[in-house]
């Protein structure tokens, strides 16, 4: 566990919390055609495209899908359950695919993670932001 700390520490991260999701938040859509109709693809600001590939921490809660949650592929939302892009008001943009390196354990308290951040314009199965590499950095700070 002291080496996981270690390396945390020694990584150089681009964007984080609060401020990372403002910055997510500036997506615009352009509407295509696929053969099941209009298809939303979206569009990614420069400010972006500068942090995709780099190292983020990002903050939100564990979207807990039924029968479906697996400690090393997960969802996170910036916003509670109550508010989450599936379940309430919020859109695309406010939700990450995220792929551990180990596992972690599920909990209703807003975690930090880090790991790499990509970008998906092309695969309409997959959310638009993915984390890669995924390392658990504790829980958030309740002062968001």
């Amino acid at each position: 566990m002291a080496a996981t700390a270690f390396s945390l520490k020694a990584q150089k991260v681009k964007a984080s919390g609060a401020k990372l999701w403002k910055t997510l938040e500036a997506v615009t859509y352009e509407v295509t055609k696929d053969e099941y109709g209009d298809l939303y693809v979206p569009v990614f600001s420069d400010e972006i495209k500068e942090i995709q590939g780099e190292e983020v921490e990002v903050e939100g809660f564990i979207i807990p899908f039924e029968g479906m949650f697996k400690p090393t592929q997960l969802i996170l939302s910036s916003l509670p359950i109550s508010e989450c892009f599936f379940c309430g008001s919020g859109g695309p943009e406010t939700v990450m695919e995220i792929t551990m390196k180990e596992k972690i354990k599920y909990t209703t308290k807003r975690v930090k993670i880090r790991g790499k951040l990509k970008l998906n314009r092309d695969n309409p199965d997959k959310l638009m932001y993915m984390l890669e590499d995924g390392v658990f950095a504790g829980l958030a700070d309740s002062a968001y």
